[in-house]
């Protein structure tokens, strides 16, 4: 662990902060901190295959704190999910990177949610109520990164298939 990271000092805040605020807080905290047991989950190499393997003409765009999928002409963002179901936390993402262009002076027109496995999409808009709760979700991400210690563990029902599983619930 850095010596930043140990002091509470994370940096910016990236898409991977805001799906993790919105699916546990605890997570979060130690993904913050370095923590990564994601490298070895097969769930994430999936996802990796799925990404990497869909829409290949498509490029990331790295903006330093966050890597989004691709933006098309008329700064559409784009994120692509190996999820068979819609969650909170994509649209928050793709909300979260449409904040981050506009603050790089891209005028965004919204952002859309690809789910390959299951063939859908979701529209994700973007106006003055999105970008409000996109602000929202980054300064709470900020504030549990920079909590002295870890939030407290979901029940063990909701961290089945979370790579962090065995950091929490090892016994």
């Amino acid at each position: 662990m850095s010596e930043r990271a140990a002091s509470g000092h994370q940096g910016q805040v990236g898409g991977v902060h805001i799906k993790y605020l919105l699916h546990c807080r605890r997570q979060l905290w130690l993904y913050s901190r370095g923590y990564r047991p994601e490298r070895r989950s097969e769930d994430v190499a999936f996802g990796e295959v799925v990404d990497a393997t869909t829409y290949t003409r498509r490029r990331d765009l790295d903006l330093g704190e966050a890597k989004v999928d691709w933006v098309t002409t008329g700064a559409v963002v784009h994120e692509t999910k190996s999820s068979r179901s819609p969650a909170p936390a994509h649209a928050a993402q793709v909300r979260h990177y449409c904040l981050l262009l506009e603050r790089r002076g891209v005028t965004v027109r919204g952002g859309t949610v690809h789910y390959p496995l299951i063939r859908r999409t979701v529209d994700v808009p973007w106006d003055s109520a999105a970008r409000s709760q996109a602000e929202q979700a980054e300064a709470e991400a900020a504030e549990v990164m920079a909590a002295p210690g870890p939030q407290a563990r979901l029940p063990r029902g909701e961290c089945r298939k979370c790579s962090y599983l065995d950091y929490c619930w090892g016994d």
